[in-house]
């Protein structure tokens, strides 16, 4: 388990996002572009930090993890500009500050969705990357959908190698807090349509049993 968080936490300071990432900041400071230089930097600093204070935790709060989610998709808007919008929604029976997540789950495929599908739409505007954390009685559901097309090709940036390494990482750490904490924790891949669209887009739902805090220090 100690391996695999290393690894998790080696996939999410890929160098390719981080050397990406100083390249845009410095792209704003030579175009005298202070106001974006700084948010991108605050933004940066801060997806750093959580990364590094959260990735050999079993688990974190559902708040903490989200809030390093919005701030790496935000990083990837700043960088291609009008390419895809997001949505994050939040089902009003789930408490962020008390339901427990592992740490590093959600990201690797959020970021399979933005690289390998969502930025591959010949349109270069238009992407669409819709997030929602529900609950049903016991169970947590993390649906990623996106409308992007599957290819084989693949951005120069990260290879599709990279990408399905870092997803296999984290399915391995969930199967592994399954087994442990007895979650019954499943991932699901499937083609869905938007209203009005005869193209599929790719549809991944994260399913775990619903874990409290409470319920880990009663436990």
């Amino acid at each position: 388990m100690v391996n695999l968080e290393l690894h998790a936490f080696q996939a999410q300071m890929d160098p390719h996002f981080i050397f990406n990432s100083l390249n845009a900041i410095h792209h704003y400071i030579l175009t005298t572009s202070t106001d974006m230089a700084s948010l991108y930097l605050t933004r940066f600093s801060k997806l750093m930090r959580l990364m590094i204070a959260n990735f050999n935790k079993e688990w974190v709060n559902l708040e903490d993890d989200l809030e390093a989610l919005e701030l790496y998709i935000q990083l990837e808007q700043l960088r291609f500009e009008s390419q895809f919008a997001y949505q994050l929604r939040l089902s009003p029976e789930i408490s962020d500050r008390f339901t427990l997540v592992p740490p590093l789950i959600i990201q690797p495929y959020v970021q399979q969705a933005i690289w390998h599908r969502i930025l591959l739409r010949p349109q270069k505007s238009g992407g669409r990357l819709d997030i929602f954390i529900g609950r049903d009685h016991d169970r947590l559901y993390i649906q990623v959908d996106d409308n992007g097309v599957r290819s084989e090709l693949h951005p120069t940036s990260y290879t599709a190698a990279q990408l399905t390494r870092n997803v296999n990482i984290a399915a391995e750490r969930l199967h592994i807090m399954s087994e442990k904490y007895h979650m019954q924790a499943s991932v699901t891949e499937q083609d869905f349509y938007e209203e009005g669209s005869s193209t599929p887009g790719s549809r991944v739902t994260i399913n775990m049993r619903h874990i409290s805090s409470r319920q880990l220090l009663a436990g």
